[in-house]
């Protein structure tokens, strides 16, 4: 529980709100209904389990604030609450009421214990990459997606691990739930271009297509543009991304628009799978590019830009 200041209003409201739903709790010493309310709503964010923030504020101590929140809501009495949400005032309640409907309340607003542990698990999957703990990541990531599906950022970490350790059938899987979000969700529509790429390149039954069938090709025409898209997609299924980026760099060279812009669509997808879980730093600080994400970023703006 947090008491609210002029001082720390900006810090601890507005700015604590943008990562922690926060319900701010107008009351007052002399008021009845306040000091029935107070207990409930400290009971509930032990309850809540770091689901929301609970701030209070004295409406006779900072009339500034409290008075600006009440002329906002048309509210003239208290207790007042508050919800404060990406920095935001959202939505308020007036009175001492029960706890259940408070509940009811807070749960309009406030995350899903399921999608807090879900977003745990997966900030602790990015630790265990980091360390190189790949079967931990991994354990890790099934968990997030088991308990909250609809954990996007989850559900991409945890296909595209699977596809980097080679377990195609069980990356298809865990993909297939969200197999028609592919025309909303760019990473999603990466997922299925490189699943393509793999169906392509290792089908079930027959041979594979070796590189040298497409350098033929391509030495006796360089505008064979579906043998440079075929050996681009044999490199992908080989996770070399920059030989197969290079091999499309080569195709928009030549004609920007191909196959309805198919090379530059599998480029962008190429980005999305390569870019790296965001590192942490410090508050103000701006993570460091990707050396490699941002050498080939610039040369597909200056291939499309020319």
């Amino acid at each position: 529980m947090i008491d609210i200041t002029l001082e720390n209003f900006q810090s601890a409201l507005i700015d604590g709100s943008m990562t922690t739903p926060v319900l701010l709790d107008i009351w007052a010493e002399w008021c009845g209904p306040c000091k029935q309310l107070g207990p409930v709503l400290e009971k509930l964010e032990v309850e809540y389990a770091g689901r929301f923030t609970l701030a209070k504020l004295d409406a006779d101590a900072v009339p500034q604030i409290s008075q600006q929140l009440s002329q906002m809501f048309g509210v003239r009495s208290i207790p007042f609450c508050v919800m404060f949400k990406d920095g935001q005032p959202v939505d308020g309640f007036v009175g001492a009421i029960p706890a259940e409907d408070i509940r009811t309340f807070l749960d309009k607003h406030v995350p899903a214990a399921e999608e807090l542990e879900a977003a745990a698990e997966e900030e602790a999957a990015h630790d265990a990459l980091a360390e190189g703990d790949t079967e931990g990541a991994l354990e890790k990531l099934q968990h997030a997606v088991a308990t909250d599906p609809a954990n996007d950022d989850a559900r991409f970490d945890y296909v595209k691990l699977l596809l980097q350790l080679g377990r195609i059938d069980d990356a298809k899987v865990a993909f297939a739930p969200v197999i028609s979000k592919t025309t909303l969700v760019r990473r999603f529509d990466a997922l299925q271009r490189w699943m393509d790429a793999i169906d392509f390149a290792a089908p079930p039954a027959g041979a594979a297509p070796e590189l040298a069938g497409f350098d033929a090709r391509i030495a006796a025409n360089k505008r064979d543009f579906d043998a440079r898209f075929d050996r681009a997609r044999v490199l992908v299924h080989a996770q070399r991304w920059t030989d197969a980026m290079d091999e499309l760099l080569e195709i928009l060279m030549r004609d920007k628009a191909w196959n309805d812009d198919l090379a530059r669509k599998t480029y962008i997808a190429i980005l999305e799978l390569i870019e790296p879980p965001k590192v942490k730093v410090a508050d103000g600080q701006i993570p460091p590019d990707d050396p490699t994400l941002a050498t080939y970023r610039r040369r597909l703006s200056s291939v499309i830009l020319s």
